[in-house]
């Protein structure tokens, strides 16, 4: 246990960014699930209406550190090959 008057600090800080942290990441895997439903469902229209949606909360996470850039930009990739084989 934190034992100075700084790590009780950021302990609380910590905790607090956890929570943010894990809300974004569940915001971001349900952007995902939801454009692998539309694919699967072959709704190629709404598909590349949400496209730009997701690009952008990927972004967003990838900004912020819970994924890697490259992690983001393969999955936009894949997701747009995929859109173009409909």
């Amino acid at each position: 246990m934190a034992n100075t008057k700084s790590a009780i600090k950021r302990i609380r800080r910590i905790s607090k960014q956890t929570l943010v942290n894990k809300a974004r990441r569940s915001k971001y895997r349900n952007a995902i699930k939801k454009m692998n439903l539309l694919l699967e469902e072959k709704k190629k229209t709404e598909a590349l209406k949400f496209l730009p949606k997701l690009n952008s909360e990927l972004m967003k996470v990838a900004k912020t550190g819970i994924i890697k850039k490259e992690n983001a930009s393969r999955n936009i990739s894949r997701i747009t090959k995929k859109i173009g084989k409909l």
